[in-house]
């Protein structure tokens, strides 16, 4: 039966990986909705080339563009606007696949009605996951929703993990740990005092993947594997304590898992994210993604080595969130997203992305995160210390 698909966040990386797939198997897949914010042009493209039912953007600006140049072109595509209609298209009952892909806290309400929703989810989006974790979960569980992840090292894991494991068991048929690699960055080698003055075209030039600005400076500061950590917890339902972070400069091996039979099981493939992107879409079977077969004899060689908490605290702010809980994880996200934004609109300096979520978490009392409400008053304040602090902060100088 062919899945029909709505791309929530069509114009970013993710988006067009996807769409590379989808445009491979027009039997197995078709579009019915596609969102952006404000990406009209593209978006536009997306539409006629897909032909989706229905097209999303941010504002009514944006919406009035895209109507008219679609129009234009003979396109029946409806256009709407504003987080409701992002909502409205990730629960429609003409989708039965969402692939959730906005980067950041913005993806958290559609990715979460499309679990309330009980659709087939393919997550992208790790920040619905780091802010509302059990809440997300509880809805996946009580609506009959599937979740598979398309970040590489989280469905390198879950590629790895037995096939018939409970779900529900803290520990899933004798797994011991899991494994997530991480490239390391543009900034691997590079001694902690020589970052002050980093400017965001080095940040974002990451030497393994294709990424949109945000998520390559997390990237580079390696806070992104520390999101991920808290994703895989409440993923695979294991403690921090049996998740580990390995530096992998190759990018080859995606992550591994660890048995307590002694046997470490690692899924390998070229960095490129159509590989996950494609496995999620046609689970359980497979399909091509576009992706080369990899050439181990090529590559020769794989290294390890272990995170350098000193270059990279972001890593260990994340991982010190997990372990406090509550609305920790929430605080930190928000922090970080406004932490980067001002790096890359030069306001501060790369190395004071971490001070700035650090005072932040230290700043905000650590409470519950039992209600969704919960959650997003504690992302809200987050926002607000944390421009208090960019405001406040005294750069070091920034090249320009």
């Amino acid at each position: 039966m062919q899945k029909r698909l709505t791309l929530l966040g069509s114009t970013g990386s993710i988006g067009d990986s996807t769409l590379d797939v989808v445009a491979r198997h027009p039997d197995r897949f078709s579009v019915y909705a596609l969102t952006a914010h404000r990406n009209g042009d593209k978006l536009v493209t997306q539409c006629l080339r897909f032909q989706p039912e229905v097209a999303v953007v941010g504002d009514a600006q944006t919406a009035a563009k895209v109507a008219t140049a679609l129009k234009t072109e003979g396109c029946k595509t409806e256009v709407t606007h504003g987080p409701d209609a992002l909502v409205e298209v990730a629960r429609a009952s003409q989708c039965d696949t969402v692939v959730a892909a906005i980067v950041g806290a913005a993806g958290l309400a559609s990715t979460l009605a499309a679990a309330r929703a009980g659709k087939r989810i393919l997550l992208a989006n790790k920040e619905a996951l780091v802010m509302s974790g059990q809440i997300f979960m509880d809805a996946v569980r009580d609506n009959g929703a599937i979740l598979l992840p398309v970040d590489s090292e989280h469905n390198a894991v879950f590629q790895c993990l037995p096939p018939c494991a409970d779900k529900e068991a803290k520990l899933h048929g004798g797994v011991s740990k899991i494994i997530l690699t991480a490239s390391g960055g543009p900034f691997r080698t590079r001694e902690p005092s020589t970052l002050v003055d980093v400017t965001p075209e080095q940040a974002v030039k990451h030497p393994n993947w294709v990424m949109g600005r945000k998520i390559s400076v997390d990237s580079a500061t390696i806070i992104n594997k520390g999101l991920e950590v808290i994703e895989a917890h409440w993923l695979f339902n294991l403690p921090g304590k049996q998740i580990e972070v390995l530096i992998h400069p190759q990018s080859v091996i995606h992550s591994m898992v660890s048995y307590a039979d002694g046997s470490v099981l690692a899924q390998l493939g070229n960095p490129d994210m159509r590989t996950p992107i494609a496995h999620a879409l046609a689970f359980p079977d497979r399909v091509d993604s576009g992706v080369a077969q990899l050439d181990l004899a090529q590559i020769a060689t794989l290294t390890f080595e272990k995170p350098d908490f000193a270059r990279f605290p972001c890593l260990a702010l994340a991982i010190q969130a997990m372990e406090a809980g509550g609305i920790a994880s929430a605080a930190l996200n928000a922090a970080n997203e406004i932490a980067v934004e001002a790096f890359l609109d030069r306001r501060i300096g790369f190395m004071a992305i971490g001070e700035v979520v650090e005072r932040v978490l230290n700043a905000l009392p650590n409470t519950s995160a039992a209600k969704l409400d919960d959650v997003l008053a504690a992302d809200s304040a987050a926002r607000r210390f944390a421009s208090d602090f960019v405001t406040e902060l005294t750069a070091a100088p920034i090249a320009h």
